[in-house]
């Protein structure tokens, strides 16, 4: 079936997608387990509305792309465990059930050299889509680790050439201008990854994208002075609620400490709006582990054990995830690891009872009370 005869299934397509108010996608983010991020939430929420509203003034009321408002192309940076891909993944795969991927920038190259180039990266999106380059069209896509692609990480000396090439950072950089202008690409019609075969053509006009990243290099370009930003945690004897740093807006709306990083302006550019993402409270911690702990509790019930933590050793993890700074991420980590001892001894075995985690003399323990 050719491209020009799946105008109709768009259109259909486009007009199952809710699109709830600004407002209301904030607060079915916070039903989904969704914590903190206040301000960060409510940009991306206005980011996501703007991306649906857009494609059903096109497909529905037939509204020619010239007379609206640009894609929400953003760039949200903060530090690791923030919550700036799980926003993403609640967003456009839960509540808009949008095509979204999510791509780990780490992993390619400039286009000519060993390793992924950005081409694959439509690709990807196309079988999100279930291989439908229309539905594509109107997808996501997220460029994870995209701070890692900065021109001054990556700069490869090759031998008797006497010049340095660079091959995945102003290389790569170079390469997504190509998409994130808005134009069209060429693909495998196969949705392979070989340069050769037939091709087809997606145009990139109507993807939004979202760049992610730490960024945590930047800190080095803005003064020890600047009001907020990236204060300096003891480790040991933490005195405040961050886990890495602080930005304000003015700060990440800053384009030139992008360039010094090792951007090119005119990526930078391409993005209309730049998200900063605060370091997670302690509060906001104690939120998430309990949403965590109620899905142990639910797989300890299937085993026939009751599981209670007590509140010291909550206290605990926290500050353990803390002092490691992963955030939200690195609290799934921590529980684990001290579950599993027991886990490995009592699951399976058809046995019921109770297990109590504490903590003892600073060293987490278990206790295992069995029903006869």
């Amino acid at each position: 079936m050719r491209r020009g005869e799946k105008v109709y299934y768009v259109k259909d397509f486009i007009q199952t997608v809710p699109l709830p108010s600004p407002k209301k996608i904030f607060s079915e983010l916070d039903k989904l387990g969704y914590k903190g991020q206040t301000d960060a939430r409510r940009a991306v929420s206005l980011a996501a509305y703007r991306h649906v509203k857009r494609l059903k003034q096109m497909h529905s009321n037939n509204i020619p792309r010239t007379e609206l408002i640009p894609r929400p192309n953003s760039i949200l940076m903060g530090p690791t465990g923030c919550g700036k891909t799980y926003l993403i993944e609640l967003l456009f795969g839960e509540i808009f059930k949008l095509p979204f991927v999510i791509i780990d920038m780490t992993k390619f190259t400039e286009s000519g050299y060993v390793g992924d180039d950005v081409v694959n990266i439509l690709v990807q999106l196309v079988y999100a889509a279930n291989e439908s380059i229309d539905i594509a069209e109107c997808g996501i896509i997220v460029l994870d680790e995209f701070d890692k692609i900065a021109g001054s990480y990556s700069s490869a000396r090759f031998a008797g050439q006497g010049t340095t090439k660079d091959v995945s950072g102003f290389g790569v950089q170079r390469e997504l201008l190509k998409i994130l202008e808005g134009t069209d690409v060429q693909i495998p019609l196969d949705f392979g990854f070989s340069s050769r075969g037939p091709r087809a053509l997606i145009s990139t006009r109507d993807i939004s994208f979202f760049a992610v990243g730490a960024f945590s290099g930047i800190k080095n370009l803005f003064g020890s002075n600047e009001a907020g930003f990236l204060q300096d945690i003891d480790k040991n004897n933490i005195q405040d609620d961050t886990i890495a740093y602080n930005m304000s807006q003015e700060e990440a709306d800053d384009i030139t400490k992008f360039q010094l990083f090792g951007f090119l302006p005119e990526l930078i550019a391409r993005f209309n709006r730049i998200v900063p993402f605060s370091p997670l409270t302690k509060e906001t911690l104690q939120e998430i582990i309990h949403l965590k702990i109620m899905n142990y509790q639910t797989e300890f019930e299937e085993e026939g054990f009751q599981l209670q933590l007590d509140p010291v050793i909550v206290s605990h993890i926290i500050d353990e995830a803390r002092r490691r700074q992963t955030g939200a991420r690195g609290l799934d980590v921590i529980i684990s690891k001290h579950l599993e001892e027991v886990a490995f001894d009592l699951f399976g075995r058809g046995e019921e009872g109770e297990i109590t985690l504490t903590v003892k003399s600073g060293e987490v323990t278990h206790t295992v009370k069995r029903r006869a």
